[in-house]
């Protein structure tokens, strides 16, 4: 009998559990919840250990697989903090469910393990090496390289979202100017456009954007954005284009560091559409020495790219055990 699967990924706003068995492909059962307002760290693990129970019905797994939306530490199981919910730091999370399910758990950042979920179940499939980037909230990325993951020295690899391409570019958060994240990312994305719009308030660029937001700046959002792009809003172009370039420039710069073969691109931002792609693919080849080679695909798995890479860290805890 195939041993039994425990997946769990704890996002900054959602919860999700799934079960299924090992070396199989689809879902026993999976259930994912909302995390309510004012969550803290003991409100979401009481919420995924309730989703657990539920899925397993009693049984007991063979192993436990976790994404955690923020840095986390891989060798003792620790979470070291999160960005988006109150009360993480230090929190010992591998020994919490493996206390309550009995059963040994293996954790990691949701980058990291959506990157494994990828290699192993969707757009790098058979790949060797490659980089998983995620363009939504913020921007990360998480390595996989000769079939395994890359957390670097302390577990930082994959930051691409703070590597800096403007330097002359805006400030981020993380206190630098021109990251990739301050370039990219959905809500920085939104912030530039409204700033714009906001102190050029007679400007005809914009004005289709300014119209499909009912003269609200605050309903500006890159779904948006994406819209008035596809309808020709010259602002809402150079948004897009700034965002694929971002991005391009910080995958051209990977490619000659490291030299994967594949750059897997998953996250909101990247449904900006057709510019967006072109833009990056292009700026990418243009940084990339001529010798480099590399693909670039958009990723299969979506949403659910983090569980089943928290699949893939559950079915090598069956191996080594």
């Amino acid at each position: 009998m195939k041993p039994k699967i425990l997946a769990l990924d704890f996002g900054g706003t959602k919860l999700a559990a799934g079960v299924v068995k090992a070396g199989e492909r689809k879902w026993q059962n999976s259930q994912r919840q909302l995390s309510p307002p004012g969550a803290n760290a003991k409100t979401d693990i009481e919420i995924i250990k309730s989703l657990a129970q539920n899925l397993l019905q009693g049984e007991k797994p063979a192993a436990i697989g976790v994404s955690f939306g923020g840095p986390a530490d891989f060798a003792t199981g620790t979470v070291r903090l999160s960005h988006h919910v109150p009360g993480w730091e230090n929190t010992p999370l591998k020994q919490i469910l493996e206390a309550e399910f009995d059963a040994p758990a293996a954790i990691d950042n949701d980058a990291n393990v959506a990157a494994l979920g990828e290699h192993r179940f969707g757009a790098g499939e058979g790949c060797d090496s490659l980089l998983y980037i995620t363009i939504s909230t913020g921007v990360g990325g998480g390595w996989v390289l000769n079939g395994k993951p890359w957390r670097g020295a302390l577990g930082m690899a994959g930051e691409i979202g703070h590597t800096v391409v403007d330097p002359a570019g805006p400030l981020c958060l993380c206190g630098k100017g021109g990251c990739v994240e301050r370039l990219a990312s959905g809500p920085y994305m939104a912030q530039q456009v409204r700033e714009w719009l906001e102190s050029n308030k007679e400007a005809e660029k914009g004005q289709l954007l300014r119209r499909l937001a009912g003269n609200n700046l605050e309903a500006i959002a890159p779904p948006l954005i994406s819209e008035a792009a596809a309808r020709g809003d010259e602002l809402a172009k150079e948004a897009i284009a700034r965002a694929g370039w971002a991005v391009g420039v910080a995958i051209g710069n990977a490619a000659n560091l490291i030299n994967p073969q594949l750059f897997v691109l998953g996250g909101g931002v990247t449904k900006a559409g057709k510019l967006f792609w072109d833009t990056l693919r292009r700026v990418a080849r243009e940084t990339a020495l001529p010798e480099v080679e590399f693909a670039i695909a958009p990723a299969k798995l979506g949403d659910e790219a983090p569980l089943w890479g928290a699949v893939a860290l559950a079915e090598q805890l069956i191996i080594n055990n």
